[in-house]
């Protein structure tokens, strides 16, 4: 998934501090950079990069799941990121953040799906 952001290096340095594995960061050519990054436990990865995407920086809106909203929430304070305090609701537990250019996050933990 991209993820639009004016400043590439910071965004490397942001989503390290926060423990996502940087999977690749290549320069294809002047102007094409991309810089894959996937979360702690996920199978999804995020890209950001230079020429990747058109969105504006910050526009973008994620959603990944947690094994530990708690958990999780407390590896961003720990990191020094504003964080959510745990939102508590039927279909799971949330914490939301933001990167440094705005894009949003919704960490969420499911206690319970409807297949087991």
């Amino acid at each position: 998934m991209p993820v639009p952001v004016t400043d590439v290096d910071r965004a490397i340095a942001f989503y390290q501090r926060i423990g996502f594995h940087l999977d690749m960061d290549h320069q294809v050519r002047d102007g094409l950079r991309f810089v894959q990054f996937t979360p702690p436990g996920s199978a999804c990865s995020i890209v950001v990069g230079e020429g990747i995407t058109e969105k504006t920086p910050g526009s973008q809106e994620i959603q990944v799941v947690v094994a530990d909203a708690e958990a999780a929430r407390k590896q961003l304070l720990d990191a020094g990121v504003e964080a959510s305090d745990v939102d508590a609701q039927p279909w799971g537990n949330f914490v939301y953040f933001r990167d440094p250019d705005g894009n949003s996050w919704s960490l969420q933990a499911i206690d319970r799906r409807p297949n087991g």
